[in-house]
């Protein structure tokens, strides 16, 4: 009997794994593992499932879809790669697995040491001072844009600035923005551009990639190209949560190529850019609060232990709560884009071209006015001329003398008005309707 006492107890499968599983988190609950990536899935419900493994083991992994979205490239097959999470144990097949909530590329981190490294050193010799920073011109005369010729930077800026100010001169210096011999060409293009002269803002970036692709303007050589340069500089390297060692030496930083040109043209949609702030504002401040829900709920998850299918309806629960705030997003965005373009119609209705024209239409109607006034006036002038000139002729001595009357006057060419102005022999000038006379008093 002392024997069978001192037997453990007989456990279930379930209770074995609860417990398995409750040993792991609690003692494993935060680890870090490198290894290669095998056997990856990414089913439509958005969640990553692979396999991590080295040359002797490997280990089953799990990473959310609430965690997926924060990874910042694309894992492949065969990819060596730097994972973070905890341990646990999925209770209906007793699988041993790593719960996965970050993951970088396993080059990341030696670059991340020289990143810092030269960050330093550049700020210990002033080039990231403030009072080095050179004036962005509000309005520039020409823009120069150092970038690679195929890629989608480049299709951005020009796009941005054929929107915002069509007329405003663009060079383009064509550099590698990748690989090891980009950056000295980076370099070297800065100083073609400050040679030539002729630009008095330059764009120097690329669009979005890993850190290994946006190296090149984390160089010294480059840093220092930006640095030495007279003309202003707007550094714009991948996306807006990017930053490297060039945004920091330039004369600006701007989140995106797009951003660059935004900020270096004039602005004849000011109100419609703010627009577009609050609206990326208002989506940032939503994926924020996502975020935190997430975030609040996987620590809610950690501490309890639900049975597996109590865990599948709090997850259905939270992907219905998802779909219901990004409908509210979306028609949040439907609303601000409508209201977009009702203010882009209007800005068209305002458009120079269109005044001209209605200004050429009101010239071309006030010449026809004043063309018909003038005839008016110039008729009413001849109507008025005839009836004077029949009044005057009423008055006229011609009238009088062709009714056989005749005006005398003297040699000196006084009127005759009364018999006691002449004497007996004086001549005098009688004028008729027809011819004159010469006259001599008689009596």
């Amino acid at each position: 009997m002392s024997n069978f006492e001192n037997k453990p107890a007989v456990l279930t499968v379930s209770q074995l794994n609860r417990q398995s599983k409750e040993l792991l988190e609690t003692y494993l609950h935060r680890v870090q593992v490198s290894g290669e990536i095998s056997n990856l899935a990414r089913p439509q419900s958005g969640h990553w499932y692979f396999t991590l493994k080295d040359q002797k083991a490997q280990i089953r992994c799990a990473m959310f879809r609430s965690r997926t979205q924060f990874v910042r490239f694309a894992p492949r097959e065969g990819e060596q790669i730097l994972v973070s999470g905890s341990i646990s144990l999925y209770e209906a097949r007793g699988d041993y697995q790593l719960i996965v909530d970050k993951m970088e590329s396993a080059g990341e981190g030696a670059l991340k040491i020289a990143f810092e490294q030269l960050k330093e050193k550049l700020a210990q010799e002033g080039l990231f001072d403030p009072a080095w920073k050179k004036h962005i011109p509000t309005h520039p005369k020409h823009i120069g844009v150092i970038t690679s010729p195929s890629g989608a930077a480049i299709q951005d800026i020009i796009t941005v600035l054929k929107r915002r100010f069509p007329s405003l001169p663009i060079s383009i210096y064509p550099v590698p923005v990748q690989g090891q011999a980009a950056a000295p060409q980076i370099a070297s293009a800065i100083e073609r551009a400050n040679l030539h002269g002729f630009c008095d803002v330059l764009i120097v970036g690329r669009g979005g990639g890993s850190l290994e692709d946006l190296w090149p303007f984390n160089e010294e050589v480059v840093a220092r190209a930006i640095f030495a340069s007279q003309i202003p500089i707007i550094s714009a390297v991948g996306h807006e949560v990017d930053f490297s060692i060039s945004d920091w030496v330039a004369d600006l930083r701007a989140p995106t190529p797009s951003a660059a040109a935004e900020l270096v043209s004039p602005d004849r949609f000011e109100y419609l850019s703010r627009l577009e702030q609050l609206e990326r504002q208002f989506i940032r401040l939503m994926q924020q609060r996502i975020q935190q829900h997430r975030f609040h709920l996987l620590q809610l998850v950690k501490r309890l232990r639900h049975p597996k299918d109590r865990l599948h309806e709090a997850m259905q629960r939270l992907d219905m709560a998802e779909m219901r705030l990004t409908n509210t997003v979306e028609h949040r965005l439907q609303r601000l884009n409508h209201r977009l373009l009702l203010a882009s119609n209007r800005l068209q209705q305002q458009r120079p071209d269109k005044q001209v024209q209605l200004y050429h239409q009101r010239l071309q109607q006030l010449k026809q006015r004043l063309s018909h006034a003038m005839s008016l006036n110039l008729r009413d002038l001849q109507q008025k001329l005839t009836r004077q000139g029949e009044l005057l002729n009423a008055v006229s001595p011609l009238s009088t003398l062709g009714r056989g009357y005749a005006i005398l006057t003297l040699d000196n060419g006084e009127a005759v008005r009364a018999a006691n102005q002449v004497t007996v022999g004086d001549r005098i000038n009688a004028t008729l309707h027809e011819g004159k006379l010469i006259c001599q008093v008689v009596e």
